[in-house]
C-alpha cells in the first residue's frame, strides 16, 4: 500500500505504555471468536474480562517498527475519514469521525476491559477502535496474512462498525438480538459482521480512486486477511471442528465475498447483508 508521506489522521490515542492516552498527528482477529463482543450488543465485556482491571501493563518502550506500524495505522485512519466524509455527504449526512486507541497488553473502554488477545475492536459506546500493534505481527505469523494491506483491511473493517453505528444499524440489531434465541442472534451478528467487511471493500474501492493507494497484491491481502479470520477456518484451528450455530463472524468465503463485493460495486447501497437471502 502506497502511504508514506501521506497525511494522518489527528484522532489516533496512544495508550502503549500504560500512559493516560496522548493524540498523535499523521503517526503512529487474537482471539477473534471470544472478543468483536467487546464492542457488543448488550453484553457486558468487564464482566467477562474484569480480570484485566487489576493487571493492566506498565510503561514499555515501543520499537521503531511499532511506531512505522503506528503511523500506517494513522494514515489509513486518516483515508477512511475522507471516504466516508464524501460518502455520508453524497447522503446528505455528516460523518462524525471515530477515535482509534492504540494501546499495549490491556485497556479500558467504555464497553469494558479487554486484552491483546481480544484482537482489534470497535466500541460503540465511546465511538472509538482499539488496536494493539502486536496483533499485526499476529496476523502474518499466527493467522498467515501477511502485508501491510491485510492490516488495512481490519481497522478498515472496525470503521465499518462506526458506520453501522452512525446509521443506527448496531442499535437495531441489538434490539433484534434481544427478542430471538442465541442461534438466530448469532446469525444477525454474522450479517453485522459480514457487512462490515463489505464497508472495508467500499474504503479500498473509494480510497484507490481518491489517492491511488494500492501496489500489487495489495487487494490479495486483503482476501487473505478476510479468510484466515473466518468462523470455520478459527473454529478447525481451535477445536477441530466446524459448528455452523456458533458462527458469529461469517466463513472465509463469506467473508471474501462480501469484501470483495464493496470493492468491485464501490456502491454502499449494495451492503444489505440483512436482506432475506442475502447471506
Amino acid at each position: 500500500m502506497r502511504w508514506t508521506g501521506r497525511r494522518g489522521s489527528s484522532n489516533v490515542e496512544d495508550r502503549r505504555g500504560g500512559s493516560s492516552g496522548k493524540m498523535i498527528a499523521g503517526g503512529g482477529i487474537g482471539t477473534i471468536v471470544i472478543v468483536l463482543i467487546i464492542w457488543l450488543l448488550g453484553g457486558d465485556p468487564g464482566q467477562m474480562l474484569g480480570e484485566f482491571e487489576n493487571n493492566r501493563s506498565g510503561p514499555v518502550e515501543t520499537t521503531a517498527e511499532e511506531d512505522s506500524m503506528a503511523r500506517f495505522v494513522s494514515v489509513v485512519l486518516a483515508d477512511t475519514e475522507e471516504v466516508w466524509a464524501e460518502i455520508f455527504a453524497n447522503s446528505g449526512k455528516t460523518y462524525r469521525e471515530p477515535k482509534l486507541v492504540l494501546f499495549s497488553g490491556q485497556v479500558e473502554s467504555a464497553c469494558g476491559f479487554a486484552s491483546a488477545a481480544s484482537g482489534p475492536f470497535y466500541c460503540p459506546g465511546d465511538e472509538k477502535v482499539y488496536i494493539d500493534l502486536s496483533f499485526c505481527n499476529e496476523l502474518k505469523t499466527r493467522f498467515g496474512a501477511p502485508g501491510d494491506f491485510a492490516i488495512a483491511y481490519v481497522i478498515a473493517h472496525e470503521v465499518g462498525h462506526h458506520v453501522q453505528n452512525l446509521l443506527g444499524v448496531l442499535g437495531e440489531v441489538q434490539e433484534q438480538r434481544e427478542q430471538v434465541s442465541e442461534v438466530e442472534a448469532n446469525k444477525l451478528t454474522v450479517k453485522l459482521e459480514l457487512q462490515a467487511d463489505f464497508y472495508a471493500g467500499i474504503w479500498a474501492n473509494q480510497a484507490q480512486q481518491k489517492f491511488n493507494i494500492l501496489e500489487s497484491g495489495d487487494i490479495e491481502e486483503a482476501l487473505g486477511a478476510a479468510s484466515a479470520v473466518g468462523d470455520d477456518h478459527l473454529q478447525m484451528q481451535t477445536q477441530g471442528r466446524v459448528v455452523p450455530d456458533a458462527f458469529t463472524h461469517g466463513t472465509s468465503a463469506q467473508r471474501m465475498k462480501w469484501f470483495k463485493k464493496g470493492w468491485d460495486t464501490g456502491d454502499p447501497g449494495q451492503g444489505d447483508t440483512f436482506r432475506k437471502g442475502a447471506v
